[in-house]
């Protein structure tokens, strides 16, 4: 799997039908607050062009592409930390994901309900303010256990309490997990909590469909992308009920459809995009007549554990790999091609995976 997202945001911003249009589950989406009470999960494949390319040459039997699990989760309201709405309920299942989209509403529609008149910036604050009340809960009670500990003298839990003061202070005062400036020690020992205000974090703006080009002129964005800077988030804005429109379509027909709009990639094809760039994730292949299979590993992952993706046996008993670049191996007839232009690299286990590789790993059983 490449990553896990919660999808989360106030009773009726389009979540359900954002998640409708990635997954093409047709969960409930009506206009009523709670429709989404249990949360719904959907396994996506990430389309990639490169993927269907290599399987091509390969005459592969079988394609299998990488995948992203996206997860709707109930509307939150003012109070979910202390257990109003679906409170608890809500809060703890985005405690696994990878990371978090914020969807904001920015289109207006009389027929559907909201707290208010629409604010963005004001949604942001009260989704925040509840994930930092959770996740002070969670640190508070860990700081109580730690302060024991560290009277009775023991220095690891002098530490520990030190590092709490920091994060719990910082929380008061309406800053982000992910924000405070933490040295790795600090962020390891605070990284085993999964807090949620610690999580990878995108903002989701779903605008009007006469929007979908000329958001950015909207003073709504505007001040939403001033508050996101502040949060150092990146912000994606899309029309959720287009993207519905969009899975209505065969492929060809999606496609017109979205050049019409002006646009060149579905809000999936987006919002994927987004996510590798948060996470840092990058793709690589394996390609053969059995198989063509795409890969998700962080960046910085070296030949070995690369391997032990597919198998920890592989891992474990390393010997070396064959490396060629996508663009190599497809300019040149795939296998026989760059074999016979001497263009297939041996590399051993300080190579660092690069997006787009394509290797056949060798191993000891």
């Amino acid at each position: 799997m490449g990553f896990s997202c919660g999808i989360v945001g106030l009773p009726n911003v389009g979540k359900s039908t954002l998640f409708n249009a990635l997954t093409k589950a047709n969960v409930a989406s009506s206009n009523y607050p709670f429709c989404t009470i249990d949360p719904n999960v959907g396994i996506v494949n990430v389309p990639d062009i490169r993927l269907t390319t290599l399987a091509e040459m390969s005459k592969s039997r079988s394609v299998v592409p990488t995948t992203v699990q996206f997860v709707d989760i109930a509307g939150l309201v003012a109070g979910a930390s202390k257990g109003e709405g679906l409170g608890n309920q809500f809060l703890s299942h985005i405690r696994s994901v990878d990371a978090i989209v914020q969807v904001v509403r920015l289109f207006e529609e009389q027929d559907v309900t909201h707290i208010g008149k629409v604010d963005p910036v004001r949604d942001l604050e009260i989704i925040n303010t509840e994930l930092i009340l959770k996740d002070m809960e969670i640190l508070e009670n860990t700081m109580d256990k730690r302060a024991k500990l560290a009277k009775s003298g023991n220095k690891e839990a002098q530490i520990e309490v030190d590092i709490l003061t920091k994060v719990i202070d910082s929380l008061n005062n309406e800053i982000l997990v992910r924000n405070i400036p933490l040295d790795e020690k600090e962020r390891a020992f605070i990284r085993q909590f999964e807090l949620l205000t610690d999580k990878a974090l995108l903002i989701c703006a779903n605008v009007g469909e006469s929007e979908v080009t000329s958001y950015e002129k909207n003073p709504l964005y505007v001040k939403l992308a001033e508050k996101a800077k502040s949060l150092d988030a990146d912000i994606l804005a899309l029309s959720a009920r287009i993207e519905q429109e969009i899975t209505e379509l065969d492929a060809s027909d999606a496609k017109d459809y979205l050049k019409d709009l002006g646009l060149e990639q579905s809000g999936l094809e987006r919002l994927i995009m987004e996510g590798y760039k948060l996470l840092g994730l990058v793709t690589y292949f394996t390609t053969g007549e059995k198989e063509s299979r795409a890969w998700t590993i962080t960046t910085g992952t070296k030949a070995p554990a690369a391997a032990g993706k597919i198998h920890s046996d592989m891992e474990r008993g390393f010997i070396r790999a064959d490396v060629v670049s996508y663009e190599d191996f497809t300019g040149n007839g795939g296998w026989a091609g760059v074999k016979d232009k001497g263009m297939l690299r041996k590399e051993g286990k300080e190579y660092v995976v690069k997006d787009g590789d394509i290797m056949l790993f060798y191993f000891n059983v």
